[in-house]
């Protein structure tokens, strides 16, 4: 069983973009003003700021892949004889089920032992990613109103919730100019600290509510300050 290596990793991070989605419009039949339809994802995809990310993040964690690479190596090395021996054992005429069992649950404990310590070698090529994201998405909303003023579009419906429409209605393009003008290109590696935008609300919400508590606190400890007078005979 071979353990995912960079490209696995962060494959996941955007929704994959048809080159079909960003095809040119094509007027036909009868067409309906002020509305348009695009695919946000493959706008983001189609970016020079994105592409140009994708072609220096190998280069500039090259450290990072080779290190990943290497310790995956060793790993598979680490877990071919066990898995041989697993093998070999269970075709026995009376195999030992328990011996078995315990096999594969020491195989398990190094693949998955292995996996996260491959993913903790390629996290900055994981964060590096989430910030190239974030840097293109903080400008996306921008580009797709310049677009649908240039286009005098009032409406925009996403591509992947409609089932069908002519090509004349699709925005893809006229975003992609907007998005490539307001960022040519993305800062790659992050600054030191630096978090995912939901990582960073997560974090404001629990300082919120950290800040919130010790005002409470007082109110709930009050009759607690209040002593009881003895009662007269």
């Amino acid at each position: 069983m071979k353990l995912r290596i960079a490209s696995a990793l962060i494959a996941g991070l955007l929704v994959s973009a048809a080159p079909a989605a960003m095809a040119q419009s094509t007027p036909g039949g009868t067409v309906v003003g002020g509305i348009a339809v695009a695919n946000p994802p493959a706008v983001v995809a189609a970016s020079n700021a994105y592409k140009t990310a994708q072609s220096q993040r190998p280069v500039t964690y090259k450290a990072q892949i080779d290190q990943a690479n290497t310790r995956k190596s060793q790993i598979e090395a680490q877990l071919k004889p066990l898995i041989t021996k697993l093998e070999a054992d269970s075709k026995a005429a009376a195999p030992n089920r328990a011996a078995l069992q315990a096999q594969y649950e020491q195989i398990q404990q190094i693949q998955q032992a292995g996996q996260q310590e491959i993913e903790q070698i390629l996290a900055p090529l994981n964060l590096s990613q989430q910030y190239v994201l974030e840097q293109i998405g903080d400008k996306l909303d921008d580009a797709t109103q310049a677009a649908m003023t240039k286009k005098k579009v009032t409406v925009v419906l996403d591509s992947q919730s409609i089932i069908k429409a002519d090509q004349v209605y699709n925005l893809n393009q006229d975003i992609l100019a907007e998005l490539n003008t307001q960022i040519p290109s993305a800062q790659l590696v992050p600054p030191a600290g630096w978090l995912p935008r939901a990582q960073r609300e997560a974090q404001a919400q629990q300082a919120a509510a950290a800040g919130a508590a010790p005002a409470a606190a007082p109110a709930a400890a009050a009759p607690a300050n209040n002593k009881k007078q003895p009662s007269g005979r």
